[in-house]
């Protein structure tokens, strides 16, 4: 028997979104991840072309712990955040530091999400270039 399919409100899953971002910034992975379902499933923009697919809470969280410890910069800039039912689009603009002369590096993208219950249960991560 298959478990019945949740579909989240509208605000719901923007909520939870917003959420998320705020957790990101924040670089708060026990946040993170109590905003993500216990079966999430992320997938990362590198290495080209495909990325790397990271599924269940220890493998997200490893990829959240490392990308934090590699990356203390790491800022994104949400341009637009947008839902339909319990799918989210986040169009975003990441930068982070270069090098120790300060300079900044940045790369747009997009995240397509879903919401289930309140959590994040997919995060699908694409770059432009």
């Amino acid at each position: 028997m298959t478990e019945p399919q949740h579909h989240s409100s509208l605000s719901e899953t923007l909520t939870t979104i917003q959420r998320f971002n705020e957790a990101v910034n924040q670089h708060d992975v026990a946040l993170i991840m109590s905003l993500m379902t216990d079966d999430c499933v992320f997938e990362n923009t590198s290495p080209s072309p495909n990325g790397t697919r990271y599924v269940g809470k220890s493998s997200v969280r490893a990829f959240w712990e490392d990308f934090f410890r590699s990356s203390p910069q790491a800022h994104f800039e949400y341009e637009e955040v947008f839902a339909n039912g319990d799918r989210g689009v986040v169009r975003w603009l990441y930068r982070w530091q270069t090098g120790t002369d300060g300079s900044i590096g940045h790369v747009r993208g997009v995240d397509i999400l879903k919401v289930r219950y309140g959590q994040v249960a997919e995060k699908l991560s694409y770059v432009k270039g």
